[in-house]
């Protein structure tokens, strides 16, 4: 398998660069150090500029190539945060803040993105500007949304921009993408429930607000089976309920929070409109009332064909046309990354984490062996989209 060979040589600086970050992780847009340390070493390699502060606290590297100035410009984007968990793993570098830990491998995501800066710095062997992205608030934060908002692609000018998710379960040394919707949208779901409190000896005094409650839960998983065709994907699940402080009182209100995942405009708005039907509908039929607000979200990560296309053929100069399935299954999970590919054409590609617990799993970690091939395939792409021609 071609891996570069300099970034097999500097390997093990990578790796250590990956634990330095997941000792120390950081949420959201709290991510300073994380920033701070991405930048120092984006200087040190001689990028031509490094710019702080977009999204908040997003890094932008930029590195013009050295056989000329085609005018084209890439963007490769990793993100920097991490999630609230209390970590599991035993290991030298688990994590040292209590209630905080990177258990979705965003340590290993910059790690090679700064790996591929480090060689594209050095080696300059393309034509055009590479423009590396490291982005916070990944995780419910929208740094992606962010980031596009304060301008990223116009200031420096991006043409196509490409993402990469390592993946628990695909063999190290294997990539998966596709064209089209490749995750999925996530919207938030938040219901409020008024029943009327009353003792709990006399529940026919009142109106159990953890009944009706339970009864919604039960009924909007109805919408998934009866009202979404079976050859389209939904997923809704809440995930919160809060109601009631004693043992002896049937509380006046409840609430509910949850979401709700897509991959396509139509059974997005299906599932909004029915929600809030179905909501209303059985509060009623209860003599409560419920309140739905449902917040769009992250839109889908949809992949455009093109710019797929060539990330499936860029894999393959890494680790063989046998090692790419270029039109995998969608998943539900999100990304925020669907913002940038809604603003500019690229691709969101996922590369082999081995047999590892699951992401956002409080035993997950990121896979060092598959440090080089990630690393090789952001230069790989950098230097086959801007080689001269």
């Amino acid at each position: 398998m071609p891996i570069v060979n300099r970034i097999a040589d500097f390997h093990s600086d990578i790796t250590a660069w990956r634990r330095d970050i997941h000792a120390h992780p950081e949420i959201l847009y709290d991510v300073h150090r994380t920033a701070g340390t991405v930048a120092d070493k984006l200087k040190s390699f001689g990028c031509d500029e490094v710019v702080t502060g977009i999204g908040r606290t997003g890094v932008v590297g930029v590195i013009r190539g050295g056989r000329g100035e085609s005018g084209h410009v890439v963007g490769l984007r990793a993100d920097m945060d991490a999630l609230p968990i209390f970590e599991a793993n035993d290991v030298p570098y688990k994590s040292t803040v209590p209630g905080k830990m990177h258990a979705c491998g965003h340590d290993g995501h910059t790690a090679m993105l700064l790996g591929a800066a480090r060689y594209l710095a050095e080696t300059r062997n393309f034509a055009g500007t590479a423009v590396v992205i490291f982005q916070p608030a990944e995780e419910g934060g929208g740094g992606g949304r962010a980031m596009v908002q304060d301008g990223l692609m116009e200031r420096f000018h991006i043409e196509e921009v490409y993402g990469m998710h390592n993946y628990p379960g695909l063999a190290v040394g294997e990539f998966a993408i596709r064209p089209g919707p490749m995750m999925a949208a996530a919207d938030r779901v938040l219901i409020e429930i008024e029943g009327r409190g009353a003792h709990a000896a006399r529940p026919h005094a009142g109106i159990d607000s953890v009944l009706v409650g339970s009864h919604i839960i039960t009924a909007l998983q109805s919408i998934v089976a009866r009202n979404v065709d079976p050859l389209e994907s939904a997923v809704i699940s809440i995930t919160v309920f809060q109601a009631g402080s004693a043992d002896n009182v049937i509380p006046q209100t409840a609430l509910l929070r949850g979401t709700a995942r897509s991959l396509t405009p139509q059974v997005r708005d299906l599932l909004e409109t029915r929600m809030q039907q179905v909501v209303a509908a059985m509060a009623a039929a209860h003599g409560a009332t419920a309140k739905l607000t449902y917040r769009r979200d992250y839109p889908v990560t949809c992949n455009h064909e093109r710019q797929t296309g060539f990330a499936a053929s860029v894999a393959a100069q890494v680790v063989g046309n046998e090692r790419v399935d270029d039109h995998v299954a969608p998943v539900m999970g999100a990304e925020d990354f669907s913002f940038m590919l809604e603003a500019r054409p690229g691709a969101f590609i996922f590369m082999g984490n081995g047999d590892t617990a699951g992401l956002h799993h409080p035993a997950y970690d990121f896979n060092d062996e598959a440090i080089p091939f990630g690393t090789s395939y952001w230069v790989r792409l950098v230097e086959t989209a801007l080689s001269a021609q």
